[in-house]
């Protein structure tokens, strides 16, 4: 009886075959490595956020704001908003050019390029995620057909056509795609829940650029 089994397929399959599963282990280590790092970027991000929000408007100052957000958000995330309302608060000086540009115009426009920067900071990464949930199993799949040529190729050159030696040869080619939906299926996931903490920190980003424009703009101001 002829051997069977991940082993023996690998061992008996061509190049392509082979370099189909280093695509998959390679696209699987990339997705493991992005979704651990990011997850614990985000976390950290989620956790430090409010807290850092709230120490920034307890200074008394805008300036001393910035200071301690910078100490409290680690992963600067809110960081950057807070800078630009600084930078565009200080543009009010006679003499600039800037100056003259309406206040409410400036500060918004400032907050809205560092809103972008931070929004694209945290969605860094998501198309490698949602490429490799896409693609995988169609890589897999690719595998799977290539293995099933290639087997029935071996067996129409034998010339012993019998169901116990094509059952053996194209169940080990199933193996691709089985690899191609264990590669997908997490990164599926890590897209679909990482992307559900992006989009909160992002409504958080959000509302904090709102209250910013509302303080540089304030008349006290």
């Amino acid at each position: 009886m002829a051997s069977t089994g991940i082993i023996h397929y690998l061992q008996t399959s061509d190049a392509i075959t082979h370099a189909v599963a280093y695509v998959l282990l390679a696209m699987s280590v990339a997705s493991w490595c992005f979704l651990i790092v990011k997850s614990w970027m985000l976390g950290r991000a989620k956790r430090q956020g409010p807290r850092a929000i709230a120490k920034f408007w307890q200074a008394p100052t805008l300036s001393d704001g910035v200071d301690v957000l910078r100490r409290a958000d680690r992963e600067r995330v809110f960081t950057p908003l807070a800078e630009a309302a600084l930078q565009a608060a200080e543009a009010d000086i006679p003499g600039m050019l800037l100056a003259r540009v309406d206040r409410s115009e400036r500060v918004m426009r400032a907050l809205r390029q560092a809103l972008n920067a931070s929004q694209r900071r945290l969605e860094f990464g998501q198309v490698l995620l949602a490429s490799v949930g896409s693609t995988a199993p169609f890589v897999g799949l690719l595998g799977t057909v290539w293995g099933i040529y290639h087997a029935l190729g071996s067996i129409a050159s034998s010339g012993q056509a019998m169901i116990e030696n094509v059952a053996g040869p194209v169940g080990e080619a199933l193996i691709m795609t089985a690899f191609g939906l264990v590669v997908a299926i997490p990164a599926v996931l890590a897209y679909n829940v990482l992307g559900r903490m992006v989009r909160q920190l992002s409504e958080e980003l959000d509302g904090f650029a709102h209250d910013l424009h509302a303080y540089v703009c304030a008349p006290a101001n």
